[in-house]
């Protein structure tokens, strides 16, 4: 009887191993579609801000806050969506193969944005536009500069 408990066991924990490795081995093409999204929805929070710091939407304090922390979670989310594993996907992209051969600068692009984002979140707090108004343009001329960069030009 222990020998059968400890051979199922072993065959339990054998199978968990695998499954739990087959989890992790994420699709290139799902990491491409994830990677996406967390894009999307930078600029559905980004695009209000952009638009209050051009004065052609009202200033309001409570959405600056409010979408200021929802980019500096989403600031975080797609990098590892770029996984060398995506270079060749079928999946549609606008990523140029300049994210591949030059990684230190595509994550220097990717600090400056979260750092953009971060001091967007701090200055979001105060309740002064003005400085709200300038931290949003610097969120915005970081994400303009790793598109500069790293991305096809959209039509």
């Amino acid at each position: 009887m222990k020998k059968k408990l400890m051979l199922a066991g072993f065959a339990l924990a054998l199978g968990a191993g695998y499954t739990l490795t087959a989890f992790s081995q994420v699709k290139p093409e799902i990491l491409v579609k994830q990677r996406q999204a967390a894009m999307t929805l930078q600029g559905k929070y980004a695009g209000p801000l952009g638009g209050m710091a051009a004065g052609k939407v009202p200033y309001n304090a409570d959405t600056v806050a409010f979408n200021a922390s929802m980019l500096d979670a989403l600031s975080r989310m797609p990098w590892d969506g770029f996984a060398e594993s995506t270079k060749g996907v079928t999946v549609k992209t606008a990523a140029l193969p300049a994210i591949w051969s030059e990684p230190a600068k595509f994550k220097e692009a990717q600090d400056n944005f979260q750092k953009a984002v971060q001091a967007l979140v701090a200055v979001s707090r105060g309740g002064d536009e003005a400085a709200q108004k300038s931290a949003i343009g610097a969120v915005g001329k970081a994400c303009g500069a790793c598109h500069q960069d790293f991305r096809e030009k959209q039509n």
